[in-house]
């Protein structure tokens, strides 16, 4: 037994930094810009909202071709978390919801969660 009371430690706990047994989280966004400026704004304030999480920030990358099927968007961003768990706390933080509204005037934003 540990000093949290269970043989394991707190779950939520492990699994929101980071614990070896939870699976990574992975948050893609699929992005077309209306508002250059307002998107460059947008994206220079997220890497900040990420750190208490540990996010990071995987791919973020222009559409080049698609290979198959249809895919409206031009650019795609890809974040990279140790838990779903962190992901989830990371976009439902003041911080990040803070800047959702600055997201939608800049882009139009298709934001999906994997876990993996």
């Amino acid at each position: 037994m540990n000093a949290t009371g269970g043989a394991n430690g707190n779950a939520e706990t492990r699994r929101a930094h980071g614990d070896a047994a939870a699976k990574p989280a992975y948050v893609i966004g699929h992005v077309t810009v209306k508002n250059p400026q307002r998107w460059a704004e947008y994206r220079s304030k997220v890497p900040a909202t990420l750190v208490e999480w540990g996010g990071e920030l995987v791919l973020r990358g222009i559409r080049r071709a698609v290979w198959d099927g249809d895919h409206a968007h031009t650019d795609t961003v890809v974040l990279r978390f140790a838990s779903l768990d962190a992901a989830t706390n990371w976009h439902e933080s003041a911080a990040y919801q803070a800047l959702i509204p600055l997201r939608h005037e800049a882009a139009d934003v298709d934001l999906i969660v994997f876990e993996g």
